[in-house]
């Protein structure tokens, strides 16, 4: 579409410099790629949260939003550093929480300014690169989409500054002072700005340097800043997305939970390398059949030392506190250590919920709930030790109770707090928390509920296993993995089930 638009600015009988085209600031591809800075925005204290912390080390799905979204950039091959601006009071607390241990990418963690254009000044003059691409993102924005900062950095290649930006749904309309409506912008036009903002950094500090010339400057953000002192620099706008929400107000904390537990993973696409699985020790509990089974066959293949308990292969009844306390004292026995403690192990019956007994609940809850609080109590000893992780199953039905199978769908619900809770209360003993969440699956115990069905329409256990080896070797805790059918959007599906 740039090029398109460049040759099209060139025809209709004179032909024009691309570079004058675009107001000077059209910067061609070249072999030798810039240096490219990514700047977490973390100064602000967010006093409209009402909190005694600022928004930013707020817990959110088992990490801080801070921790998040530094780990987006972190993991971005196509950022070479992250400087982050913190609150100059929090400084210390910014400093634990990132260590250059996990995010080697991080060059400095410095105080902000008193507000968010001072701090984006410090940020370039503690850069100093002429000819850098600096990409601006608020901290407070932790479930951006890697690919938005793609795509701001490829649009830097042709232009000098690069904002993102989604349609507006709803209409605008402008006020006067006694709050009657003056006009109504039409909406076809109209965006609603987002982070990340991306800059050559000689475009923006240019922009800065004019602008703290001014007694009178005000902005809000730092396309502003080039758009009025730069006016003859283009602003090319890349599209962001509706869940990359900015965490203003308390409700938004509840909303980005909710969206971290639809945050879908598509089957096998953490690109993680499993090599660090090898040699570790894993006690899967469920592991007679299905998912466990085939998850208890990669680890093997992976190199790792894996131990299976089930009620019908070892006698194991994960609800019991005994039977589980056992079976993890003979796996650290054997092994000398437990890395990873996974549990599999569910039950689902079918029925309306009068119709269930009490023992048939009290065995469905135990299996699907209380094994999972066991597990837990159990396995922190032995985890705390080695660092390890815990992970735990839920299931798609999590997101809303399902008729018929009402037991089921409401525990796999809880299973989902669960990890958020136990993730964000082990943190400090380095204890990983995670759940893997699949849809329809083909495992023994669907086609006993619900007899044969197209395996076109279930994900294979063999797919679901794959994603959980991935987990588990990556460094991720709170996470909720959504492994579905590949081109299946979680909101859709979810969508789909209440209509």
């Amino acid at each position: 579409m740039l090029t398109k638009l460049l040759l099209d600015r060139e025809q209709g009988g004179t032909m024009v410099d691309r570079n004058e085209a675009l107001g000077g600031n059209m910067h061609a591809r070249t072999s030798a790629r810039s240096r490219t800075v990514g700047v977490i925005l973390a100064g602000g204290i967010g006093t409209r949260m009402g909190l005694d912390i600022p928004k930013q080390l707020v817990p959110i799905a088992g990490k801080t939003s801070l921790e998040h979204t530094t780990e987006i950039f972190q993991n971005c091959e196509l950022i070479d550093e992250v400087l982050v601006m913190m609150d100059p009071h929090w400084i210390d607390r910014a400093r634990e929480l990132l260590p250059t241990a996990h995010y080697s990418k991080i060059t400095a963690i410095l105080a902000g300014g008193r507000d968010r254009n001072e701090t984006s000044f410090l940020a370039l003059e503690e850069i100093a690169d002429p000819h850098a691409k600096v990409i601006f993102h608020d901290a407070v924005r932790p479930l951006l989409d890697a690919g938005i900062i793609t795509s701001c950095v490829d649009a830097l290649d042709t232009y000098s500054a690069v904002d993102t930006a989604i349609p507006s749904a709803d209409t605008i309309i402008e006020v006067d002072e006694h709050d009657l409506i003056r006009a109504v912008p039409p909406r076809a036009s109209l965006r609603r700005g987002q982070t990340p903002q991306a800059f050559r950094w000689e475009v923006l500090m240019r922009a800065y340097s004019l602008a703290r010339q001014d007694p009178d400057f005000a902005a809000t953000d730092d396309c502003s800043v080039v758009l009025k002192y730069q006016p003859e620099v283009p602003i090319f706008v890349v599209p962001g997305h509706e869940a990359n929400i900015k965490l203003t107000h308390p409700i938004d904390i509840h909303l980005a939970d909710k969206l971290f537990q639809l945050k879908h993973q598509h089957p096998g696409a953490i690109p993680l390398p499993t090599s660090t699985l090898r040699g570790a020790s894993v006690v899967v509990l469920g592991g007679s059949s299905g998912i466990g089974a085939e998850l208890a066959r990669q680890l093997k293949e992976a190199g790792a030392d894996v131990v299976c308990h089930s009620r019908t292969g070892s006698g194991t009844f994960v609800e019991d506190r005994a039977s589980v306390r056992s079976a993890l004292a003979s796996a650290a026995a054997s092994f000398g250590k437990i890395d990873h403690i996974v549990l599999t192990a569910g039950v689902l019956t079918v029925g309306e919920l009068v119709t269930l007994t009490d023992e048939q609940l009290q065995h469905d809850v135990g299996v699907n709930l209380m094994a999972a609080f066991v597990v837990a109590q159990e396995a922190h000893s032995y985890l705390r030790e080695s660092q390890g992780s815990l992970l735990l199953f839920s299931s798609s039905s999590y997101t809303r109770g399902r008729a018929k199978y009402t037991v089921y769908s409401a525990t796999k619900a809880a299973l989902v707090n669960l990890t958020q809770a136990l993730a964000d209360e082990w943190s400090g003993d380095h204890i990983r928390v995670n759940c893997i969440s699949p849809s329809r699956t083909a495992t023994p115990m669907r086609e006993k509920a619900f007899g044969m069905e197209d395996q076109n329409t279930l994900v294979q256990a063999a797919t679901v296993a794959s994603s959980s080896v991935q987990v588990l070797a990556s460094d991720s805790t709170g996470q909720i993995f959504d492994v579905r059918l590949p081109q299946t959007d979680p909101l859709l599906t979810e969508l789909e089930s209440v209509l």
